[in-house]
């Protein structure tokens, strides 16, 4: 009778550990590291943020692209820009065989369906492919996203919103916004706030999961605090209902509601960590926080480290606290992570790593190395070491190096070319770099029509002066070309 015993209680342990975890990832828009308590901002309204990095793990260094298109793809394939043609806004170069995007590179929601989970995603989707997140092909549920004229005008009866614009052509994301859930267009007042009504989805969506007693994967790409079309909006907590902002506010103006918009944020994930308290799921669930690159102006676009450097911040079951790590990691081991988890094979032709056994503690170390591309730029990163700007299109074919020791976000980096105890790592990181060629301006794509334009409004003097430097508030260390 004791051995029958022990032996249940150990199936018993056994089935609990195998469980499979919901996942909560929540992907903030246009915004840096440094805008967090948990990465040092003393004026921040984090707490809740704060509290998931204090109980799990938050990563010090953490790589993705610098624009939207490129990161989003990054993060649903596991993949580099070298692999997928996706270096930029505009700049997604056709598949070899002429399939679709996520017919050719499948994204973590279609891998994780068939894992047998439920999968949604809201907010904003901007991954840049010509598929929509609602096709089989995708891999989603459901849906509830911002969404535009194209969008409204493939639903039945091409409705039109009735709410706010931001300008001609793109209604509002934020106050009375367009948003499309499950194919139909909802009905919002100029008094509703989108990252609310994205927020009650994603609370909606975990509801239904439980009542089916199944797990389930989350996406929230939110459109905040990314500002609007034309400025920076008001939020629930700061200014007057509807105000999507001007161009013409005053800089301190701007910075306050970018700064409110980002503590809002936060007072969204609370909702977030209440829901999953209230559904009792605490135990079952992770839930991760990220952004897709660097805040607008001083970050984003940029071949720097800064353009890329990025949040990410997690907690739950089979996470041991860490607090602050120096291990790297870069938006390509997302999608191999959450398969981990799930149970899954991970797929071979993907460039990512699973976090799984740092994140667990059955691993001290992740990963060597770390990569980013962001259009004709190529950054790589060690734990000591940085290369960055490596860009023959702009006539920096070597990009810059750097002897970085255990300094973050550009403070105390030392230029480190010419210097020989440094030579060992700069020839082993270029080592490493030959697997990823760089773009040049005889490649195939540049001679499209479509190329030709892009290349011509990238490479004039104003464009590779901002991309290959740093905003002037972010000169921290030697720039020099």
């Amino acid at each position: 009778m004791i051995k029958l015993f022990t032996l249940l209680s150990f199936l018993s342990l056994l089935s609990l550990y195998a469980k499979q975890p919901n996942i909560i990832f929540i992907l903030a828009d246009d915004v840096s590291p440094d805008m967090y308590g948990f990465y040092g901002n003393k004026e921040a309204k984090t707490p809740n943020l704060d509290k998931i990095a204090q109980e799990g793990v938050m990563f010090r260094t953490a790589w993705s692209s610098a624009i939207c298109g490129p990161s989003r793809a990054l993060i649903m394939t596991g993949s580099y820009a070298n692999r997928t043609g996706a270096y930029y806004n505009g700049f997604f170069k056709p598949t070899a065989n002429g399939e679709g995007f996520f017919e050719a590179y499948p994204s973590f929601a279609k891998l994780m369906q068939k894992e047998g989970y439920r999968t949604a995603v809201a907010g904003k989707w901007h991954v840049g492919s010509a598929e929509e997140p609602h096709e089989k092909i995708v891999g989603f549920d459901e849906y509830c996203l911002w969404e535009g004229i194209k969008q409204l005008e493939a639903l039945p009866g091409q409705p039109k919103h009735t709410g706010l614009w931001e300008d001609d052509r793109t209604p509002s994301r934020f106050w009375g916004p367009c948003i499309i859930k499950n194919h139909h267009l909802m009905k919002t007042k100029n008094s509703d706030f989108g990252p609310d009504l994205f927020t009650e989805f994603i609370c909606e969506f975990m509801e239904k999961s439980v009542k089916e007693e199944k797990p389930f994967l989350a996406y929230y790409p939110m459109v905040g605090p990314h500002g609007a079309r034309e400025g920076y909006p008001t939020c629930p907590i700061y200014g007057e209902v509807g105000d999507l902002g001007s161009k013409k506010l005053e800089p301190e103006e701007k910075e306050r509601r970018f700064r409110a918009l980002n503590d809002y944020i936060d007072i969204l994930v609370g909702r977030i960590k209440k829901k999953v308290q209230d559904l009792a799921i605490e135990d079952d669930t992770i839930i991760i926080y990220a952004s897709d690159n660097g805040t607008a102006v001083t970050a984003k676009s940029r071949g720097v480290e800064r353009g890329g450097h990025v949040i990410f911040t997690l907690k739950g079951p089979g996470i041991k606290q860490r607090g602050a790590t120096d291990e790297i990691m870069d938006f390509s081991d997302i999608l191999p992570t959450f398969v981990d988890w799930a149970g899954g094979s991970i797929p071979q032709n993907i460039d990512g790593r699973s976090l799984k056994p740092f994140l667990s503690g059955d691993s001290d170390s992740h990963r060597e190395w770390i990569y980013g591309c962001t259009s004709t730029s190529q950054l790589l990163r060690t734990r000591t070491h940085l290369i960055e700007v490596m860009n023959p299109v702009m006539g920096v074919p070597g990009g810059r190096f750097y002897y970085c020791g255990t300094n973050r976000q550009g403070k105390g980096y030392v230029r480190a070319e010419k210097l020989p105890e440094h030579s060992a790592a700069q020839k082993q990181m270029r080592k490493v770099l030959q697997n990823f060629p760089a773009l040049q301006k005889d490649d195939p794509w540049f001679q499209t029509k479509k190329g030709k334009a892009w290349l011509k409004t990238y490479v004039n003097p104003k464009a590779i002066e901002k991309h290959l430097h740093n905003h002037r508030d972010y000169k921290h260390y030697d720039e020099k070309l």
